[in-house]
């Protein structure tokens, strides 16, 4: 049974997470950017508090166990008349009080099931805080890494701004001295005012995002930021995995169950309605005239009381088909519950395989398209390359360090969403280890779905169809030599192999 000091506890717990000092103020990583979010996001705070309510909704349920006392008083006048009375007019005057006390035998089990919908909807609230906790630490990570992609993203467009602004000074005095034609200083003039142009709209997007983090987080981001700890180490191997992971670790698809069963539970207690209420009642009063009856001081009684409705006007039939409803509509949310965190996390572990793949071609191409640069320029000053191919260089330069850079945000961006879809987001920040969150919820120590999982949510990853590089090698040999001997370069093998089949 819970009390107040169950809710005490919970409150402490609760501060004790948000409030702790494993994270200073202001240090430079997403996880504190996270702490400090969740310390005073009002969405946070407002699920915390229909936790706490719901713990004394249990509390309530539970009352109806034991026995229910009522004082009463009365003081009054009576006056009436009966004929064959002499005299036929008579008053009397009273006053009194009474203890009732009734006690509850048998109510077709109907506050059993008021306490496990209970304990239940306590449950589903705690989740809805647990998923609420992922997706504001998730939304402060985003912002911090927002913040490191503009901040990033300004600095190369300040590089390529000086980068043009060189080669533009240099065309210029070329110029003037007459060994450039004028068309060339028009060439870098129009690039620089592009460069200038890209400064200015990166610089507008590092304020919308800081404005963004200072709205997620409460207070501007660091200065300044280095060493920011990666969380990919903590991911699922694999897509399977990970997907398994999701169905039993989300607090989205753990509280549609528990929603799930609260509904059932409601159910139990719609059908205790058909079956008699049994209660015992004690009653003791004193008084003058006690009751109206004259010269009457006190009286005691004992009984035990039976109520049975046999007929409601079908109310009763109606509500518990309208339970039956609500119960397969609770069951069709969980199992898009599931359906959709099963796509949030297959799409975000996804995207991290992906973007890391992509990453190691894009430090490849910026690579070798700085030495292409550098190479540019040189033969450039020289005479052997134009002005446009400089410039060309410059700007796929500028282009292969943006695209760089957004990868690795993104990368970062896409694990903070794994994890969130997961449900794991707090432990790998390091948050919930402050603390026994479990306080908040003691059922959800090995918490399990059991039979009540969804029926309709599968957890196989999505096999896609497509080639791997050592076919796409092959047909690349297949296309030279096709080549080699004067057929068409674009005639691939398997399409070669479908239009057979269709001869």
């Amino acid at each position: 049974m819970y009390h107040h000091k169950s809710i005490a506890g919970i409150g402490l717990t609760f501060l004790a997470l948000f409030c702790s000092t494993a994270f200073a103020q202001g240090a430079p990583t997403p996880a504190a950017a996270a702490q400090q979010a969740l310390q005073t996001n009002p969405e946070v705070a407002a699920k915390f508090n229909a936790l706490r309510a719901s713990v004394d909704e249990i509390d309530a349920a539970r009352g109806a166990y034991l026995p229910r006392v009522d004082v009463a008083a009365e003081v009054g006048r009576t006056q009436d008349r009966i004929d064959n009375r002499n005299p036929a007019d008579q008053s009397l005057s009273r006053n009194g009080a009474s203890v009732t006390v009734t006690q509850m035998l048998w109510d077709g089990l109907a506050t059993r099931s008021e306490v496990s919908r209970a304990s239940h909807n306590r449950m589903a609230r705690y989740f809805e805080f647990v998923d609420a906790t992922e997706q504001t630490s998730l939304e402060a990570g985003r912002a911090f890494y927002d913040v490191l992609r503009y901040r990033k993203l300004v600095a190369l467009a300040e590089d390529n701004y000086v980068q043009h602004k060189s080669v533009s000074d240099q065309i210029q005095s070329r110029v003037r001295a007459g060994v450039t034609r004028g068309v060339d200083l028009e060439q870098s003039s129009a690039r620089l005012a592009l460069a200038e142009s890209n400064l200015i709209t990166e610089k507008t997007n590092l304020h919308d995002v800081t404005e963004r983090y200072r709205r997620v987080v409460g207070e501007l981001p660091p200065r300044y930021v280095d060493g920011v700890p990666p969380l990919g180490r903590t991911l699922p191997a694999s897509t399977q995995a990970a997907l398994e992971a999701a169905v039993q670790k989300s607090p989205v698809i753990a509280g549609a169950i528990e929603t799930l069963r609260g509904v059932r539970a409601q159910s139990g207690a719609w059908r205790s309605t058909f079956q008699p209420r049994v209660e015992a009642r004690l009653r003791s009063g004193a008084g003058r005239n006690y009751d109206g009856l004259e010269n009457q001081r006190r009286e005691t009684s004992a009984s035990l009381v039976m109520n049975w409705n046999v007929f409601n006007g079908g109310t009763d039939a109606a509500r518990l088909r309208q339970q039956g409803h609500l119960l397969t509509q609770a069951g069709d949310l969980r199992d898009k519950a599931c359906r959709d965190t099963r796509q949030n996390t297959a799409i975000a572990f996804n995207e991290v395989r992906r973007l890391e793949e992509q990453l190691v071609f894009l430090k490849l191409n910026t690579e070798a398209i700085e030495k292409a640069r550098d190479a540019y320029r040189q033969q450039f000053n020289i005479g052997q390359r134009s002005l446009l191919d400089v410039l060309n260089a410059e700007n796929e330069l500028y282009t292969a360090k943006r695209a760089l850079a957004q990868a690795q945000t993104d990368r970062e961006i896409a694990i903070l969403r794994t994890h969130a879809a997961i449900g794991t987001l707090g432990v790998a920040f390091g948050l919930a280890q402050q603390s026994d969150a479990k306080d908040l919820a003691p059922d959800s120590n090995g918490w399990e779905a059991g039979e009540d999982a969804a029926g309709r949510c599968p957890v196989d990853p999505t096999e896609l169809d497509g080639l791997p590089r050592a076919e796409l090698d092959n047909r690349v040999r297949a296309q030279q030599a096709a080549a080699a001997r004067g057929l068409p370069a674009s005639v691939s093998p398997r399409m070669m192999v479908g239009d057979a089949a269709t001869r």
